[in-house]
């Protein structure tokens, strides 16, 4: 890693006295609040992040954080902006849980399945004509990454694609993910380019979204069925996530692919009452992406809360406050 210059070498040697002025002056900025940089040392990330005998990364970018405490742990990378796939349905959860009842029921249209068809995305296996609930398609759109589930539900609650990304860039705004553009929900290849985002911000969108128990619910389950009635028929929803039973206390997120963004993971877990949450975007390998978000969360457990050089939101206080 590149020498510090000397402004960066004065910013981190006065880091103690600048924090015990800063922090007295005024009160902690928000979670949402946007990380300056500066080039760090051997041994630490582009943030000041102290990641000695990490595990190698070979995804194009990474980043773990302690939520607990709000410590940055990992990082790789971790605010270059990037096509991230499917991850992007965590966000189309996000919003559909925050407009929808789950006991909600879409129809499913020709329009919906054919989605998923056209575009060479995963299905949950829809048919035309079948009602379920909200809360069996969000199942649908997290679990098998259903492209066509994810369709349902934008159709329904934009309504229209058009319509329900902007309420995901107003909801990306709002959370201060300043570097997360949205161009579908279900993070497919666009005409465009395609969506955009960092590993930092779809960190921190996880840490919002699993404060709500649903959604913890949602992405932490293996499998879900949904039973036969005389408006749909029988559903069997597998996650993706091979990282769910492979290590103490993991909690989902969500897994994504396309060419252009290579094999992501969002993932998140519980170690010794503390919650870790990280991603890796990416990665040249499928099965990789699981092993290495394992060794991170076995690194990230076995480091020390007071490790890292400045937690998230002090590094961005301070950091404000010198600049």
């Amino acid at each position: 890693m590149a020498d510090m210059d000397n402004r960066g070498i004065l910013l981190i040697a006065s880091t103690a006295a600048l924090a015990a002025t800063a922090f007295a002056a005024a009160p902690p900025p928000m979670e949402t609040t946007a990380i300056s940089r500066v080039t760090a040392p051997a041994g630490m990330g582009a943030g000041g992040v102290a990641q000695r005998d990490a595990p190698a990364v070979a995804a194009r970018a990474a980043y773990v954080i302690d939520a607990s405490t709000g410590t940055a742990l990992y990082e790789k990378q971790a605010d270059r902006r990037m096509p991230v796939a499917s991850l992007a349905k965590v966000m189309t959860a996000y919003v559909v849980l925050k407009e929808a009842g789950l006991s909600d029921v879409v129809t499913i249209t020709a329009a919906d399945v054919r989605h998923a068809v056209v575009n060479g995305a995963t299905s949950a296996g829809l048919r035309k004509g079948e009602r379920l609930t909200v809360r069996d398609l969000l199942y649908g759109a997290m679990l098998p990454s259903g492209a066509d589930a994810t369709h349902a539900l934008a159709r329904r609650y934009g309504p229209g694609d058009d319509a329900f990304v902007a309420k995901m860039n107003s909801a990306a705004r709002s959370l201060g993910l300043a570097d997360t553009r949205y161009t579908n929900p279900d993070g497919l290849p666009s005409p465009g380019g395609g969506g955009l985002s960092t590993a930092e911000d779809q960190v921190r969108l996880a840490e919002t979204v699993l404060r709500d128990p649903v959604f913890r619910q949602i992405s932490s389950t293996k499998r879900h069925v949904v039973p036969r009635t005389a408006v749909h028929g029988a559903h069997t929803f597998r996650n993706t996530n091979k990282l769910l039973g492979e290590g103490t206390g993991v909690l989902g997120v969500k897994t994504g692919y396309t060419r252009a963004a290579g094999y992501c993971l969002l993932f998140a877990a519980e170690r010794d009452d503390r919650l870790l949450i990280g991603v890796v975007l990416g990665d040249p390998q499928s099965a990789r992406r699981f092993r290495t978000a394992g060794r991170l969360l076995d690194y990230a457990a076995e480091t020390a809360p007071d490790s890292a050089l400045l937690t998230v939101r002090d590094r961005a206080h301070i950091f404000r406050k010198v600049y």
